[in-house]
C-alpha cells in the first residue's frame, strides 16, 4: 500500500495540486497530513482524493472547528496513533519527541512536520519521515513524500518546477 505524506501546507493550493497529482499517478491510496494546513479552504483540493486521509493539527492551523468539519473529522490532536495495512504509525506535528518515539520501538512508522526540512531515515526498525513543506514558503523548496507500508522505503518527492495543474 502507497501513502502520500505531506505537512506544512500553509495554504499553498498550487503546490497541494501538484503533490495531489502525484499521489494520483503513483496510486497512492491514502494521504497523511502532519499539520498546519492553516485554513479550511484547503479541503477544495484534497477532496478530490478518492483515497483515505488521516490528519494532525500544527501549531498554525486556526478555525480548527471548521477544519475538522470539513475533513469529516479526520484531523486529530497529535500524537495521533494508528494502523494503517498492519503499520503501527505515529503522527504529530512538533518533533519534540520523535527520536524518543521511533527508539520506543512500539511503532513502524513516525511522522512528523513543523521544521519544513525533509527528513527519511531508519531508527532500528523504524521508518522516520517529514515530507518537508508543500508551501515552500519558508526554504523554497516545496516537497512531499511518498512511503510503500508493503517494503517500509519512502521517497522524498520535489514539487518545483512540476506544472500547476
Amino acid at each position: 500500500m502507497l501513502i502520500g505524506i505531506i505537512s506544512d501546507t500553509h495554504d499553498h493550493l498550487d503546490n497541494l495540486r501538484k503533490a495531489l497529482e502525484i499521489f494520483k499517478s503513483r496510486k497512492v491510496a491514502h494521504i497523511i497530513h502532519a499539520g498546519d494546513f492553516n485554513s479550511p479552504f484547503t479541503w477544495r483540493v484534497l477532496k478530490q482524493f478518492a483515497g483515505g486521509f488521516t490528519g494532525v493539527f500544527g501549531n498554525n492551523d486556526g478555525e480548527r472547528v471548521l477544519l475538522k468539519k470539513k475533513y469529516q473529522e479526520r484531523i486529530y490532536t497529535q500524537p495521533y496513533r494508528f494502523s494503517l495495512n498492519n503499520r503501527r504509525i505515529v503522527l504529530m506535528h512538533e518533533p519534540d519527541v520523535v527520536d524518543a518515539l521511533a527508539d520506543s520501538g512500539h511503532f513502524d512508522l513516525v511522522i512528523y512536520g513543523h521544521t519544513h526540512e525533509p527528513v527519511i531515515r531508519k531508527a532500528g526498525n523504524t521508518l522516520v519521515i517529514n515530507p518537508g513543506e508543500v508551501c515552500g514558503w519558508l526554504y523554497g523548496n516545496p516537497t512531499a513524500a511518498v512511503a510503500d507500508l508493503e517494503t517500509m522505503e519512502a521517497e522524498i518527492i520535489p514539487l518545483a518546477g512540476l506544472p500547476c495543474v
